[in-house]
């Protein structure tokens, strides 16, 4: 790959950004940006162009934004004749008629360590299932969800209390960087290829609604995983008199009192404490429906608590 070779980058979301960045500031040719179509986003439904889009155009790169990637949409990116595609969360698929078209390969950003955490929420799984350390990985793409050949990774550690949008925005960036030794490798013809080990693959599918709800029979560091790991989308909520309240930030604490999952058993001047199925949860800051977060002491000031309130119903 030679400067001035010619590229294609896909990618949709904030995170495909400092990527999209890195090259347009590189010493390749961006021939084009390909991202999902505007989508009518929040309360009033508005139609709003991805982050990637709104990106592209700030440096005057041509977008595309097929609906499908068809047959039609294959001939258009073989008209453009990249040497290489640079794809980070483009959010579908993509057919082998489109991976066979760079002859030096599709190469993907993805926010875990492969083969760990395939598919489209490793950021928010990672979290949720109390994991210590994670990663990025630049690949060679394949036909299977996250399964091709790996160039590169990088790891980083996850704390005790840092949530989906810290971690997020720190794997963009390490997403970036990486990524650009890896254009140089590949530019160098020394990007090797790690193939990965499918016997260690975990998964990492998309959120569903039910997971956003507290379950209090559960221990209170599964909890307080759930809290971070949806924080700041989707949210983790439990209902109190019939209203959702959303948890955003919360600790793991101690209790061996026999309060029942769900209980409140101490009203603090910044803190609920709430029994759950092992331990309890102590509650920092919280949103009412229809609300703004806050915290639990301006929360206490407006709203009639007292001990002995099960949550949850």
């Amino acid at each position: 790959m030679s400067e001035g070779s010619g590229m294609v980058f896909m990618g949709t979301p904030e995170f495909a950004v400092p990527s999209l960045e890195l090259m347009i500031k590189s010493k390749y040719k961006l021939l084009a940006v390909v991202t999902q179509p505007d989508r009518p986003r929040g309360r009033g439904k508005k139609v709003i162009p991805s982050p990637v889009k709104k990106a592209a155009q700030q440096y005057g790169i041509p977008v595309l934004q097929p609906q499908k990637l068809s047959t039609d949409f294959v001939q258009e990116m073989k008209g453009l004749a990249p040497e290489v595609i640079v794809v980070a969360a483009y959010g579908k698929i993509l057919p082998k008629s489109l991976l066979e078209i760079p002859p030096l390969g599709c190469i993907n950003v993805h926010a875990s360590l492969l083969p760990a955490y395939r598919g489209a929420a490793p950021v928010h799984r990672v979290i949720m299932n109390g994991e210590k350390i994670t990663g990025v990985t630049i690949m060679y793409m394949s036909e299977g969800m996250d399964t091709g050949d790996i160039i590169l990774q990088r790891e980083t550690k996850i704390s005790s209390q840092e949530n989906v949008g810290s971690l997020h925005d720190r794997l963009s960036l390490m997403g970036a960087g990486l990524l650009g030794l890896a254009l140089q490798k590949l530019s160098a013809g020394c990007a090797h290829r790690t193939e990965q080990d499918s016997a260690l693959a975990t998964n990492a599918p998309p959120l569903k609604g039910e997971e956003e709800v507290i379950n209090w029979e559960d221990d209170a560091q599964k909890i307080h995983n759930q809290v971070r790991g949806m924080n700041p989308w989707p949210g983790a909520y439990t209902l109190w008199q019939g209203q959702r309240v959303k948890i955003w930030r919360s600790s793991a604490a101690g209790y061996e009192g026999k309060g029942a999952p769900g209980e409140i058993i101490e009203l603090g001047k910044d803190s609920i404490l709430v029994s759950t199925g092992r331990g309890a949860l102590s509650i920092q800051e919280l949103q009412l429906s229809g609300g703004k977060k806050m915290s639990v002491g301006d929360f206490l000031r407006g709203n009639r608590l007292k001990a002995g309130t099960v949550l949850g119903s």
